[in-house]
């Protein structure tokens, strides 16, 4: 009788010294409350899976312990925390925008206009979530030494090492990420904040003014002229004097 396979033991190591600026916060954007909350809100699920990867792992759940820790997990917290900065900078945009359309008396349907459109937050998104490109190599390479791990006995020693080191590249690879978002969206609140300056100092074309206005100074001046004499009346204009009483 064949004995069965020891496995080697799942063991999940502290992420927290990886995470780095993500667990102590990062100190370059105080003033951003989203931001803030996202990171937050982030790190949570993070620890949050790896407390539940542990638990897992203790019940002998080999499989389900390093899938709670996969690429589905850090892809699933990064988009999520890159789409609610999105969303949260397009509102705060929206709202600068719509605000000093109407203190210029901007047209209603020119403010319209104004507004960030679909595809304008849609490239916001996709510009943010540029900054976690690193950290999607770092999660194949962790997706495929984790497949490796659950087939793992006793005696392959190395499967383990290699899982937790990808685990903790996984881990440094989101603080990189999350740096290289707040730089981002540092560069984008600048250029949104010149797109709003940009509609604070609109003022309505001149030219429907010069339209009525010029021609009706010039044919003031030329009844002045008339009225005092340095020029002649023409003949309708004499007829109308004449009908005058």
């Amino acid at each position: 009788m064949t004995s069965p396979k020891l496995l080697i033991p799942v063991r999940v190591p502290e992420l927290g010294p990886a995470l780095g600026k993500l667990l102590t916060g990062t100190g370059q954007a105080p003033a951003d409350p989203t931001l803030d909350r996202q990171r937050v809100a982030l790190l949570g699920r993070v620890i949050e899976a790896a407390g539940e990867a542990r638990r897992l792992a203790a019940e002998g759940a080999r499989s389900e312990a390093v899938q709670a820790l996969g690429l589905e997990l850090w892809m699933d917290v990064w988009e999520q925390a890159v789409t609610g900065i999105a969303q949260d900078l397009v509102e705060r945009v929206n709202r600068r925008l719509q605000a000093e359309a109407r203190a210029v008396r901007m047209p209603r349907r020119l403010r319209r206009r104004v507004a960030l459109d679909v595809a304008e937050v849609r490239g916001l998104t996709g510009r943010l979530g540029a900054a976690g490109a690193g950290l999607v190599s770092a999660l194949d390479d962790l997706q495929a030494r984790g497949a490796r791990l659950v087939a793992a006995t006793v005696t392959d020693r190395a499967a383990l090492d290699e899982w937790q080191r990808a685990l903790l590249t996984a881990a440094r690879r989101l603080e990189d990420a999350w740096l290289a978002l707040e730089e981002q969206l540092a560069d984008e609140t600048a250029r949104w904040r010149e797109a709003v300056a940009l509609v604070a100092v609109w003022r309505r074309p001149l030219w429907p003014v010069a339209v009525t206005a010029v021609p009706a100074l010039a044919a003031a001046a030329w009844l002045g002229l008339v009225l005092g004499g340095y020029v002649p009346a023409p003949a309708w204009l004499q007829r109308v004097w004449s009908l005058l009483p």
